[in-house]
């Protein structure tokens, strides 16, 4: 199965990735990320065009495109789906969602540096600005235990956290009973790991999500409120 990941949830990144086998290792055929988390709609579309002739891959080749749902701010969430949304229309392509969380928990899953020993619960964290993270909770087998949720450090439970909302607010987990990975204290959600865990969903036969963004919270964009009673002219 050939498949094109996108994730937008922090930064922006893609990967086309291949498996022979349902359910076998997945091969990164090509990837691209920037580091930077405000220039998604710049550089997404001509980082994808890049990889498909870096690797010399059409769009009718891919089986399916797989976007990371968040959850995630706004505007960057939004560029990512609209992105895999227009692809999918345009190469008949079928277009399937996920859990951007999930690709920071593959990558613990599959760790393997010293003290790389997962055995407990663990979570994962980013940074969800105004001072609150993004978290979930997995088990040792990197099943979906609880969450999505956004909201102080200090409501995270004790235990191993990892990613970027982890680095952050350090001191606070801590505090809360909760321990950093240090290893992991900068990790942010990148579209090859996040095309490596739905491989590995979909060849043991399960679902995906839609493409349905988890913003989790309002927007910051409010109608002011003396034009929500105004009367169109």
């Amino acid at each position: 199965m050939l498949i094109l990941a996108i994730d937008t949830s922090a930064t922006a990144s893609a990967a086309l990735l291949k498996n022979r086998t349902p359910g076998g290792a997945a091969q990164v055929l090509a990837s691209f990320h920037t580091d930077e988390t405000n220039t998604h709609s710049e550089v997404l579309a001509p980082g994808i065009q890049g990889l498909l002739a870096e690797s010399g891959i059409q769009g009718a080749d891919i089986d399916a495109i797989v976007v990371g749902v968040g959850p995630a701010p706004f505007t960057g969430l939004r560029v990512g789906v609209a992105t895999a949304r227009s692809l999918g229309f345009a190469w008949g392509t079928p277009v399937l969602g996920a859990m951007s969380l999930n690709a920071v928990a593959h990558d613990v899953l599959v760790d393997t540096s010293p003290g790389g020993d997962h055995d407990i619960d663990f979570t994962v964290a980013i940074d969800a600005r105004r001072r609150e993270i993004y978290w979930a909770r997995y088990d040792r087998d990197g099943e979906l235990v609880d969450g999505p949720h956004v909201g102080a450090a200090e409501a995270v439970p004790p235990g191993p956290v990892y990613g970027a909302g982890a680095g952050l607010y350090a001191e606070r987990l801590a505090a809360a009973g909760a321990q950093v990975a240090e290893r992991f204290a900068g990790r942010q959600p990148s579209a090859a790991s996040l095309g490596a865990w739905a491989l590995q969903e979909l060849g043991r036969g399960r679902e995906l999500l839609p493409t349905t963004p988890l913003y989790l919270r309002e927007s910051d964009a409010k109608v002011p409120a003396q034009m929500k009673g105004a009367s169109p002219s």
